[in-house]
């Protein structure tokens, strides 16, 4: 591991490497399109040199949007003792399949 960066999209923080594919919270993008993702701070292993952005770095990370999925199922029950309420909900996330191709 030469270079490391950390991104910042969808509220979340990632840390990421050049050719990393991460799984992010749903991006409206088309599939195979390039996007550009806010950098928080980068490092090198190999140099020992840390640029901490304030709050971000001027340059962007690029991306290639590989694909749309659904998360995992979660199931939530709710019941209430002694009445025999009973109630269950599911939910699927929305998310994207992204691989870095630039740092």
């Amino acid at each position: 591991m030469t270079k490391l960066t950390v991104i910042k999209t969808g509220g979340k923080q990632y840390l990421v490497g050049k050719n990393d594919e991460i799984y992010v919270d749903r991006i409206n993008s088309k599939e195979s399109s390039t996007i550009s993702l806010d950098k928080l701070f980068e490092f090198d292993t190999e140099k020992d040199r840390i640029e901490i952005g304030n709050p971000l770095l001027k340059v962007k990370a690029k991306a290639k949007i590989l694909e749309h999925l659904k998360g995992d199922k979660i199931r939530i029950f709710t019941f209430k003792a002694k009445s025999r309420f009973r109630k269950r909900k599911g939910f699927r996330a929305s998310i994207t399949k992204i691989k870095i191709i630039e740092i």
